[in-house]
């Protein structure tokens, strides 16, 4: 159901199809199911991983997050819990658990992300135009907190980065956005 009680509308996204950008180096995402399609129950990205790529600690602080990997292994880590996930995994993030991803593998990974209730997909849309040079000036930090996002620096980071290879967070500041300005 929409806002205004109507139905949602019925959505196909055929296989390949979906807006597709980068959220930095080797991490990627393709749009394929926005929150106008679902009445803003839920919306559904795919985030391919090159290897050796990692996305920082960090906190939803709005929505719940489902990943499937589909591709690859990816890791993920949330206070001293630790799984690494191969094709067909599911794993839950809820709001408010700090929680990281990686692609714990030697080949490129790629998951699906379910995001309940949407609305964080139009972050992802925003880094992808800022990154693409379509919102200039964009202040990475005020964007994180207009989507509830917040960064995050833990003990366990270099353990985990040093165990699997992967490129360290610019600057000590684990954000997608550092690369969007101050």
């Amino acid at each position: 159901m929409n806002s205004d009680g109507s139905p949602a509308r019925l959505t196909a996204v055929q296989p390949g199809a979906g807006r597709a950008g980068q959220l930095g180096p080797g991490l990627g995402v393709v749009f394929k199911i926005w929150g106008e399609d679902t009445g803003g129950t839920l919306s559904i990205v795919e985030h391919p991983f090159d290897v050796g790529v990692l996305v920082p600690p960090h906190v939803h602080s709005r929505e719940d997050e489902v990943s499937i990997v589909l591709a690859g292994a990816i890791g993920f880590r949330s206070g001293d819990r630790e799984a690494v996930l191969g094709p067909g995994g599911y794993i839950v993030k809820p709001r408010g658990e700090l929680h990281a991803m990686w692609n714990a593998g030697a080949t490129p990974a790629r998951m699906i992300e379910i995001i309940t209730p949407a609305g964080f997909e139009c972050f992802f849309r925003d880094v992808v135009d800022a990154l693409e040079g379509d919102i200039p000036d964009v202040d990475g930090a005020a964007l994180s907190a207009r989507y509830g996002l917040t960064f995050a620096e833990v003990d366990w980071l270099p353990d985990v980065i040093a165990r699997y290879g992967l490129q360290a967070p610019p600057n000590r500041t684990a954000s997608v956005t550092d690369r969007l300005g101050p």
